[in-house]
């Protein structure tokens, strides 16, 4: 067994998921970290913004665990990353909210040869997302808006950071890849001129390797029940095809691949 990097610390995981399909290439274990400083209106996993155990009456959020308790989870799905040509992604919650510790996980995956994805807002200090990119194979990067005035509205915080972090990240060393990811919200990012916007920063970037347009869902309705906590796009209904198809062919004026 290699000797592992700063097993000791700790940090605050909602869950670990195993065989996910969407969160990267082949079968990927997920660590899900909670915490984000992000309120975004559609946010289908409410139970990952607190930093805190939250507990409802049938569930527990939030589990107190060090960087071995993750890695021996981790482990026990070696084999199938190596077969499906697979790894660890770790997810939030937001990642750079809580940068020691996932640079402990990346620095110990990359050690035991784990290809390794990351899911992030981009919201959090450069230093801490330059600090993780020689651990990383894959950044999924979202990009919910660019107009400044109507991310701060719709997600709590403007999007300045968010957006000069994307373009340091195109511009750092290092042989990661890069995806975007947008969530299609009908009302709020889904028209003509919001995605010509979306597009045409997607364009200026060098490390691009596709963007992913994802329709807005409801799967979280419920547990916003359970936290006692408002849904405030309630009467916002699913894109059907069609809109996602139009989504598609705006940003794809711009993108050579969009999926």
């Amino acid at each position: 067994m290699l000797e592992m990097i700063d097993k000791d610390r700790q940090g605050m995981v909602l869950r670990i998921e195993r065989s996910s399909i969407h969160d990267g290439d082949g079968f990927r274990t997920v660590v899900f970290l909670k915490g984000c400083p992000l309120r975004c209106q559609w946010c289908s996993t409410p139970e990952s913004q607190s930093f805190g155990v939250e507990k409802t009456a049938d569930n527990v959020y939030g589990t107190l665990m060090t960087v071995e308790d993750v890695m021996k989870e981790i482990r026990k799905d070696s084999l199938f990353f190596f077969l499906s040509t697979g790894g660890v992604t770790l997810s939030g919650g937001e990642v750079l909210a809580q940068p020691e510790f996932a640079l402990a996980l990346l620095r110990n995956c990359k050690k035991e040869c784990f290809n390794t994805a990351i899911e992030t807002c981009f919201f959090g200090p450069w230093e801490h997302l330059e600090a993780l990119l020689p651990y990383i194979n894959t950044i999924h990067a979202d990009l919910k808006l660019v107009d400044r005035e109507r991310h701060k509205k719709y997600c709590g915080v403007d999007n300045e950071l968010i957006m000069n972090n994307l373009l340091a990240a195109d511009r750092a060393e290092g042989r990661f890849r890069m995806v975007i990811r947008t969530p299609v919200i009908p009302g709020i990012n889904d028209s003509e001129e919001e995605l010509n916007r979306i597009g045409a920063f997607c364009a200026g970037l060098k490390r691009l390797e596709y963007v992913q347009l994802l329709p807005y869902h409801k799967l979280g309705t419920e547990t916003y029940k359970k936290l006692g906590r408002p849904y405030l796009l309630e009467d916002v209904q699913s894109p059907t095809k069609e809109e996602m198809d139009r989504c598609r062919d705006i940003v794809r004026q711009y993108v050579k691949k969009v999926i």
